[in-house]
């Protein structure tokens, strides 16, 4: 039975059948080894989750078949090449198309980057006896790790997809695992279970939810990648406040898959009649930081940003609700719409420049119940948003 109350982990026999580690290792396990080595050595696994680690196998919550992201779709992978792609530092989707069949082929589940998966756990600072909630069952391979961190009594994860929750839930008990898992809207948290020391998003949130925020007990942590329309993907760390508000620092760029809910709906294209060409002094480089995109999604909210290549040139397209819209790249910039979005992200630069161009961990969030705002080096310096009045006059 799990002792994680009492300060040990969780020691189970591995149920018949399963490639449990013996005095002839697998070559599997002899790849979770090496995996779990590389991370000890970055800096990423304490000893207490190298043991962990080494005891979870990745590769027994990847089902086949599975696909590597490419940039532009999926390719699936089978045999040897399939195995190579767990044993590495890369994610691994593991659905494709909310599961339906004939579909686009867009990554909807994925068992996310190692080196990803162990920075939140370090951020988590989960101990032994901890109640934690993840958010995005997925797998459960996360689960699993944290069940035999804490133990499984105090682990509680919901995903929103059933078909990938029974999955998830045949993989743990073939791991003998039983931790609480709900099929439910991770939006919602699990509430009759609540409070949690701990709140662990595996999936990306544009805004905080405040029925996570209040299922957190106090002084208890939330560690979620956030995502805005400006920037890819941010990783934050939370703590709960005397009153009850979150705040804490952004501390690593990740790209993670957005909860259901929170996805966006793609913008009409822009009104090709209103375009406007130029030279531009702005390199799109100097917009590719996560630092300036952090600092420019609080000045500019509402703007959608996105960075790719065109004819191996780096370049920035800017768009708004309103149809303004903004393709710059190779030292010309084409505008389109009312607003002239591209000097607007230029005078922003200016200023992020000015600032010393911050890192991301300069960057704060904070959640309250009437909403949640960026901050730069403390709470109390809240980044404002460009009034309508500043917009107009660039």
């Amino acid at each position: 039975m799990a002792g994680a109350g009492r300060g040990t982990q969780p020691r189970r026999q591995p149920p018949p059948g399963s490639d449990a580690v013996t005095a002839h290792p697998s070559p599997a396990h002899l790849g979770q080894a090496a995996l779990a080595r590389e991370l000890t050595e970055r800096g990423l696994l304490s000893p207490q989750w190298r043991e962990v680690w080494e005891q979870t196998p990745r590769h027994r919550f990847i089902p086949d078949p599975a696909w590597k992201q490419l940039r532009r779709g999926c390719e699936l992978l089978t045999g040897q090449e399939r195995m190579d792609l767990i044993y590495s530092d890369e994610p691994v989707v593991t659905q494709l198309d909310n599961g339906e069949p004939g579909g686009p082929g867009i990554a909807t589940s994925s068992n996310s980057m190692p080196s990803m998966v162990a920075r939140q756990l370090s951020a988590l600072d989960v101990r032994p006896g901890h109640r934690v909630l993840e958010i995005g069952t997925a797998t459960g391979y996360v689960a699993a790790l944290l069940c035999r961190r804490v133990g499984e009594e105090h682990v509680f994860t919901v995903e929103i997809d059933g078909v990938l929750a029974a999955q998830a839930r045949a993989n743990l008990d073939n791991e003998g695992l039983r931790p609480t898992l709900r099929v439910t809207d991770g939006e919602m948290g699990l509430a009759d279970h609540a409070p949690y020391d701990r709140i662990l998003s595996t999936c990306a949130l544009r805004e905080v939810p405040l029925s996570l925020a209040g299922q957190l007990a106090p002084g208890g942590i939330l560690v979620a990648p956030t995502t805005d329309v400006f920037y890819g993907g941010a990783t934050v760390r939370l703590a709960r406040q005397d009153n009850g508000d979150l705040s804490g620092q952004f501390f690593h760029g990740a790209s993670y898959m957005p909860m259901r809910s929170h996805r966006l709906e793609k913008l009409g294209p822009p009104d090709t009649t209103t375009a406007r060409r130029r030279e531009t002094g702005l390199d799109p480089e100097r917009l590719y930081p996560l630092g300036f995109a952090l600092y420019g999604s609080a000045r500019l909210p509402g703007v959608r940003m996105t960075h790719g290549f065109h004819h191996d040139v780096r370049t920035v397209w800017l768009q708004a609700e309103d149809g303004s819209a903004a393709v710059a790249g190779g030292g010309t910039v084409t505008v389109y719409g009312p607003r002239d979005l591209w000097a607007e992200a230029e005078e922003v630069e200016v200023e992020y420049a000015a600032r010393g161009r911050p890192d991301t961990p300069s960057f704060g969030l904070t959640v309250t119940p009437h909403g949640q705002h960026l901050w730069l080096h403390a709470p109390t310096e809240v980044i404002p948003a460009k009034s309508p009045r500043e917009a107009a006059s660039l």
